[in-house]
């Protein structure tokens, strides 16, 4: 049976906050505002650049308001930053962010351990964030993290997460991001709750947040795909994960991502040649080998030359 997937799919490159949250060491500044501008110039329709977050939480974005103030905005290009707070909120807002990214979880245990505080406690914060931002061209998006399952609780009720999201909207958010925090999500689950997600709010934008913990990332991601979504965060190279998670490892790979894309005739207005360049520059940045397989394999479509034994034998 064919399907009809989104005329345009949307990418959102999170890689200098999620994807280096967790990186064993520090990257400097300067290498940020580079790999940010650089991304830029790719075609992806977002960055998160950073999290305005206490340093002693994630010391390897301490530099927020440095990399925030230091980038060079390209025109049609969104500048995210994720807030966990008034005041991370306020910072995002005087740095000149486009977007502010509000993460709660379904989970109150992961709540507790990735904020400190409960569900409840977030949803007050939120609304003196947009309290905050009122009156402003910026706009709020809410995170629903562990939407797809808790390491500490596992499954979550759909209906939780929509009934959250409703929550979310109602503060005066203008966006929902459905987060598989550490990779326990699977094709039919992804499915069911992005279908549901169109039919409850059918005009409220929409992005699928994929880790690959378990090898079903990229599987996730089509089935969303088949389910109507068309904005998917990804990250460079496939790196990162939740510094308060067991087990989390990496985002689902952008470049990766974006081959499959490309390979099913999917528009999404990214040069896959740049950032595959961008992708093999990160190991000597990192020190690190990086997971994403298309950086290493190549497109399907770079063909080789035939083995010197039939050559010759030619």
């Amino acid at each position: 049976m064919s399907v009809a997937f989104p005329p345009h799919v949307f990418i959102q490159e999170v890689v200098t906050r999620d994807g280096l949250q967790i990186e064993p060491r520090f990257l400097p500044t300067e290498d940020k505002v580079a790999l940010i501008d650089a991304l830029s110039q790719t075609g992806v329709a977002k960055i998160e650049v950073t999290s305005f977050v206490s340093p002693k939480a994630v010391p390897n974005l301490a530099d927020a308001r440095e990399v925030a103030c230091a980038i060079t905005r390209r025109p049609g290009v969104t500048y995210v930053a994720l807030v966990p707070n008034l005041r991370g909120a306020e910072a995002a807002l005087e740095a000149g962010m486009d977007e502010l990214n509000l993460v709660v979880s379904v989970s109150e245990t992961h709540n507790l351990a990735n904020m400190r505080m409960a569900p409840a406690q977030s949803l007050v914060g939120f609304r003196a964030i947009v309290a905050a931002a009122s009156g402003t061209c910026v706009t709020l998006n809410g995170s629903i993290a562990t939407a797809f399952g808790c390491p500490f609780e596992g499954a979550q009720s759909p209906q939780k997460v929509l009934d959250l999201a409703e929550t979310l909207l109602a503060c005066g958010l203008h966006s929902v991001t459905l987060a598989d925090t550490t990779g326990m999500a699977n094709p039919r689950q992804v499915a069911e709750l992005v279908s549901a997600f169109r039919a409850r709010f059918p005009g409220v934008p929409l992005t699928l947040h994929f880790h690959n913990t378990r090898g079903m990332g990229l599987a996730n991601a089509f089935a969303a795909l088949e389910a109507g979504a068309d904005r998917f965060d990804a990250a460079l190279g496939g790196i990162g994960g939740c510094p308060f998670a067991p087990g989390a490892t990496g985002n689902i790979s952008t470049e990766d991502l974006v081959h499959m894309l490309d390979e099913m005739g999917v528009e999404t207005g990214v040069d896959l040649s740049a950032l595959l360049a961008l992708a093999r520059s990160l190991p000597a940045l990192l020190g690190h080998d990086i997971p994403g397989q298309v950086a290493k394999a190549g497109r399907s479509g770079d063909l080789h030359p035939a083995p010197a034994h039939l050559r010759a034998a030619q």
